[in-house]
């Protein structure tokens, strides 16, 4: 099946057998050169990134570029899913699949780069993430040939297993009975335990938390300071958001804070389980959403609630480059004016505690009352008449109840 088009083939590379498979053969079949590529969005240190272009080379790409989009995906992902304070389910807080959008976008500005016309990739038909990255990269690029091997051959494990063999390529690491994706925002872990709604994962399965209720830490107690709703500092500390979100994963980590198992519907409309570790995220969202709670009005808090769902499950759906989404992050980083202070936290295994919350724009601290034992701005003869007037609507539907209505 050679092809006449003799640009190269832009692979979305991620190192494991599926995408390991395609790089010899996008190259046999097509018979043209293939790139690959690894949009780094969290997850890869310096001996992954390593050893992943050195597998790349290895399998018979003629270049792999690694491309490091962490802040790029804070930016433009990530600061608004904590402005929403987004849980999908009202537990999962979008660990991985969130960032296929950004890393479709930088896959196809590397194949303008290269003058490709053609992107793979090495998703199943069974999973999310195919929908995801033909979606933003057939809305990116419309004309752009996109390639899934995997899913459009249906090759199976032994198959492409015995395919590299018979080439004298190297294999990818075997033996784990767990898959594990990795980002930034959280970890995600699927094995045979998640393939029914019955059990938990075993305890050796956890990546950051293995040993968080074998071997407990004492409780610590940390402060977490936000500027307009995004995180700036940690214990005094000022970072980048990023190494803010990295250096709370290992600390939160070790108290098995964040760990869950999501039960949900799938893009494909199935429904699909999955365990998860996301400490920052459960750090930064449980303490973000304490100090919108504080400087807020209640109506913002209701407007936002809905929209920051909707904003959740198109990110789920692959639809972060419609442009309902804009719209959405506009009113998000709106809402995000006064949320600046700082809360205090207490980790605890398996558990992250708000111990309290300050703020120049609270509106707690804003009033002359206190709440349940004085009044301030208004008068006992206000909160009498007050009161009269929000009984107002039931007094009269009980009235036209007992036919008194005329």
């Amino acid at each position: 099946m050679a092809s006449q088009d003799s640009s190269p083939i832009i692979l979305a590379f991620s190192g494991g057998l599926d995408t390991s498979f395609c790089v010899p053969w996008l190259k046999e079949t097509y018979g043209r050169e293939v790139i690959t590529a690894t949009i780094d969005t969290g997850g890869i240190d310096a001996e992954a990134a390593e050893a992943l272009e050195e597998r790349a080379l290895a399998l018979g790409a003629i270049e792999h570029v690694r491309i490091d989009a962490r802040d790029d995906f804070f930016d433009t992902v990530i600061r608004h899913l904590i402005a929403g304070n987004v849980l999908r389910g009202n537990a999962y807080p979008l660990c991985v699949g969130a960032e296929r959008g950004l890393q479709a976008t930088r896959l196809a500005e590397l194949a303008v780069a290269r003058g490709a016309t053609t992107v793979a990739h090495g998703c199943t038909a069974a999973g999310n993430d195919q929908v995801r990255f033909e979606v933003a990269l057939r809305t990116l690029s419309p004309g752009l040939e996109v390639l899934a091997p995997v899913r459009d051959n249906a090759w199976v494990r032994e198959e492409q297993l015995a395919f590299l063999e018979s080439k004298g390529l190297p294999l990818p690491a075997q033996g784990s009975d767990y898959s594990i994706n990795r980002g930034l925002w959280g970890i995600t872990i699927g094995g045979r335990e998640t393939l029914t709604s019955q059990a938990s994962i075993p305890e050796s399965a956890w990546v950051l938390s293995a040993d968080a209720f074998e071997q407990p830490r004492p409780p610590s107690e940390h402060v977490l300071t936000f500027e307009a709703g995004v995180p700036t500092e940690l214990d005094g500390e000022k970072m980048t958001p990023v190494a803010l979100i990295e250096a709370l994963e290992a600390l939160a980590g070790q108290y098995g804070i964040g760990r869950g198992i999501h039960l949900g519907d799938t893009v494909l409309g199935t429904k699909g389980r999955v365990a998860f570790e996301a400490p920052a995220a459960e750090v930064i969202l449980t303490a973000h959403r304490e100090l919108e709670k504080l400087t807020m009005t209640g109506s913002q808090l209701r407007i936002k609630e809905p929209l920051s769902t909707i904003y959740g499950d198109m990110l789920h759906e692959g639809q972060h480059l419609d442009p309902a989404c804009r719209d959405i992050e506009a009113l998000l980083s709106s809402s995000q004016d006064r949320v600046t202070g700082q809360v205090r936290l207490l980790f605890r295994p398996g558990h992250v505690f708000v111990e309290g919350a300050i703020s120049p724009h609270s509106l707690l601290a804003a009033t002359k009352g206190s709440y349940g034992e004085a009044a301030g701005e208004w008068t006992a003869a206000d909160a009498l008449g007050f009161s009269r007037v929000r009984s107002l609507p039931g007094m009269l539907y009980t009235r036209a109840g007992e036919g008194k209505g005329t």
